[in-house]
């Protein structure tokens, strides 16, 4: 049987990796050609005449005195931790198929177990909203699905309390092969809820094939050509060939939050499936999957600590 082309890639050793990033120097250089790659423009009145200080990690432009930093206004905004540290965490984060926790990371970069997982949100927000920028095309499956236990309450099925709603969408080629795919939680499965979400997350779709959940009725309302299957119950439900890429997508991502995680939070866990959906979204070019993410945090407004509390709910 002949390997798997992606599953074998070569991806980016991390000697190589650290000969390209391995020092401060290395990456505030690489920074500083991915914010001016024309040479230094000042923010304020876009002047390209600027010293550096010897005091402080700054440029101050030598027209109007405005100083800036290589971090300021990314996602590095404000930070305590070394570049290498950030752009290590980075290369971990693409490169580990099954994800990496913050404990573990912290271990690895040497970091506080608070700091790390300040990090790695941060990180893992520029990945939703890098793929939250790119709507899903083609062929499109699509399914609901729960996060969580129920609780003791004796409420039972979609309306236990405990779960968390997410929806499930991967698009496929015309040769029926996974190309993207799309994680999002939702308040309900309303038609509503789900019509909204059409409209954030699809264009130009030929298809959309859902089961035979009412809600799923939004889709067409958002303007798609939906076509239904009621699927019934059970075991034979999952066993539908129509279905077979979400069904697998569905079953890696619950065994990739269980196996590499302990517990998530309801309120973070866009977070944590973004994660998935990212690596997966370019597994085809895993070796210059870290660059991607350093380019995307550069291009990232900052998230404070307030904010970074509250989840996605104020995107």
């Amino acid at each position: 049987m002949p390997k798997n082309k992606i599953q074998f890639q070569k991806g980016l050793s991390l000697p190589d990796f650290i000969a390209k990033y391995g020092t401060e120097q290395q990456c505030q250089e690489h920074l500083f050609r991915l914010r001016w790659p024309s040479g230094f423009v000042c923010p304020r009145c876009h002047s390209k005449q600027y010293s550096k200080l010897s005091t402080r990690p700054l440029y101050q432009c030598k027209k109007c005195k405005y100083q800036s930093s290589l971090i300021s206004n990314t996602i590095f905004a404000s930070t305590k931790l070394p570049l290498t540290v950030w752009f290590l965490a980075i290369y971990y984060l693409t490169q580990s198929k099954k994800g990496i926790s913050s404990l573990n990371l912290s271990r690895i970069l040497g970091i506080s177990a608070n700091a790390s997982l300040r990090l790695k949100h941060k990180l893992q927000q520029v990945m939703k909203n890098e793929d939250d920028a790119h709507p899903l095309t083609g062929n499109i499956q699509i399914d609901d699905a729960y996060w969580g236990g129920k609780k003791h309450d004796g409420v039972r099925g979609r309306g236990a309390t405990g779960k968390t709603p997410f929806i499930a969408a991967v698009s496929t080629n015309n040769a029926g092969h996974p190309i993207h795919m799309r994680l999002s939680r939702l308040s309900s499965f309303s038609s509503e809820e789900i019509r909204s979400w059409a409209l954030n997350h699809l264009h130009n779709c030929q298809t959309v094939l859902s089961d035979g959940l009412r809600g799923f009725t939004g889709i067409k309302k958002a303007g798609f050509n939906h076509i239904s299957i009621t699927t019934g119950g059970g075991y034979q439900s999952t066993q539908i060939e129509a279905f077979t890429w979400i069904n697998t997508i569905l079953g890696n991502v619950k065994r990739f939050l269980h196996g590499t995680y302990h517990a998530i939070s309801s309120k973070h866990l866009p977070r944590y499936l973004a994660e998935f959906c990212y690596r997966f979204n370019r597994r085809f070019h895993l070796e210059y999957m870290p660059a991607a993410l350093i380019r995307a945090a550069v291009n990232s407004k900052p998230i404070p600590q307030h904010k970074l509390q509250r989840a996605e709910d104020w995107w």
